[in-house]
């Protein structure tokens, strides 16, 4: 079992790569496309997918490659984890998600911090947003069950498609929500617009664990947090 500081580490460190991948991926997409939003968001949507493919394989085992607080706070809802130690995941991501923008803005050399202004208000971006999630959450609580060595393929793949087939190109993710309103560039959000998307990402995230207790109730004997975790 990895220690309590590997698993922050490896979140830090996988969060943090996953923004730059989005945010760095959406500013070359729109440099290389002459205008055409259609092939900048395909390179975005392919980049992310790509990354999230191999920092899950990468981290997965150490911390179960989370990078994202609704996917740990699902996992403290079935007890999988404690609450101190889910706190500290999500302190982490979102700071690993800032420094991920940061990073992304100094590799192109742009202004390290840049309010966004792409807006993405309204009840449709607010409804892709909890599909987006709920969908996410369904991808990972239920192929954990049935095929656990597919999931970073099922949620590659996931991201992939709802990158295209929601409003909001799926943000799905809080931590990422915050930090994309602190990018001007093509994956950026209006910071008045963060609070809406962070409501609607928990609305998905709630109904996916809803739906999936119904289809494969947790066996909280089976599930049930050991001491000796509890201490890491």
């Amino acid at each position: 079992m990895p220690t309590l500081l590997q698993r922050l580490t490896a979140e830090f460190i996988g969060t943090a790569l996953l923004l730059a991948t989005v945010v760095g991926s959406g500013i070359m997409g729109v440099a290389l496309s002459a205008g055409n939003d259609g092939i900048a968001l395909l390179a975005n949507a392919a980049a992310t997918a790509g990354a999230l493919y191999v920092l899950i394989v990468l981290f997965g085992p150490i911390s179960g490659a989370h990078f994202n607080p609704v996917v740990t706070l699902a996992m403290r809802a079935r007890g999988e984890l404690r609450s101190n130690v889910a706190a500290a995941y999500v302190a982490v991501q979102l700071v690993a998600a800032i420094v991920g923008v940061v990073l992304a803005h100094a590799m192109f050399g742009l202004a390290l911090i840049q309010p966004g202004d792409h807006v993405r208000s309204g009840p449709s971006q607010l409804l892709s947003e909890a599909v987006a999630t709920f969908g996410l959450l369904l991808t990972i609580l239920l192929g954990t069950r049935h095929r656990p060595a597919a999931v970073p393929a099922l949620v590659a793949c996931y991201i992939f498609a709802a990158y295209w087939f929601t409003a909001s190109t799926s943000f799905a993710n809080p931590a990422v929500t915050l930090a994309r309103a602190l990018t001007r560039t093509f994956a950026g959000i209006r910071p008045e617009d963060v609070l809406g998307f962070v409501a609607a990402q928990l609305v998905g995230a709630l109904a996916a664990l809803a739906i999936t207790q119904v289809l494969m109730p947790v066996d909280k004997q089976a599930h049930r947090i050991e001491p000796a975790r509890l201490q890491r």
